[in-house]
């Protein structure tokens, strides 16, 4: 059996930028060449503008499968975002594996640095204002198309155009999907006992535990 792998299109970063009125976002990442420092942090020289909703162990580092943007290009076809990676703020553009196939826990090699799947991304506000459109947000609500976030387990460096390569597989009933469709998109309401399971992982970002909990009753 092949084991499962990404190729990683392009890596990148960001630094705050204004992004509407007061507010600031490192949202608008470009890609870097050459090798990547990863810390527990993240990629080195990455930022974040607001360290309550983003940043973190948890959310060290932000991938976004290039899968769908082909999708994305059939319902946003004047959107020249979707012109070059990137659009979705991550910092890791990725092929051959989806929410779908990425399971929670899922650990994957990055370069020399070791990587592990922690939670989706959960949208905001800041992807319509980037895409100058009201439903970017809701879509991905409905659809799981989310993204997701890696902690870092071992640090390391890593370039474009190497893949990650699953190493390890502790939950395989988890899905990336399946895990932001109950706590992100309203399905805890067919699947209780889903959310109470989901609710003690202890891989489970902080965060998303805690919304599992709250789910749960």
């Amino acid at each position: 059996m092949t084991t499962p792998s990404m190729t990683i299109d392009a890596l990148l970063i960001g630094k705050p930028m204004p992004f509407r009125g007061q507010d600031y976002s490192a949202i608008a990442k470009k890609p870097v060449t050459g090798p990547v420092r990863i810390t527990w942090e993240g990629f080195a020289d990455d930022a974040v503008a607001d360290r309550v909703h983003h940043g973190g162990l948890d959310k060290a580092i932000h991938l976004y499968p290039q899968d769908h943007y082909g999708w994305w290009r059939t319902r946003k076809p004047d959107q020249s975002l979707l012109d070059a990676p990137g659009a979705f703020g991550e910092n890791i553009a990725s092929r051959g594996l989806t929410e779908t196939d990425i399971c929670l826990g899922d650990r994957f090699s990055l370069g020399t640095a070791i990587v592990e799947v922690s939670h989706g991304r959960q949208p905001c506000w800041k992807l319509d204002h980037r895409f100058g459109a009201r439903d970017v947000m809701a879509t991905i609500v409905k659809t799981a198309r989310s993204g997701l976030y890696l902690r870092v387990v071992r640090e390391g460096e890593v370039e474009a155009g190497t893949s990650m390569d699953l190493l390890d597989r502790p939950l395989p009933d988890w899905p990336v999907a399946r895990v932001f469709h109950l706590l992100i998109g309203g399905g805890h309401k067919s699947d209780l006992q889903g959310v109470r399971t989901l609710a003690d992982t202890a891989v489970l970002a902080t965060t998303w535990r805690e919304r599992a909990r709250k789910l749960a009753g």
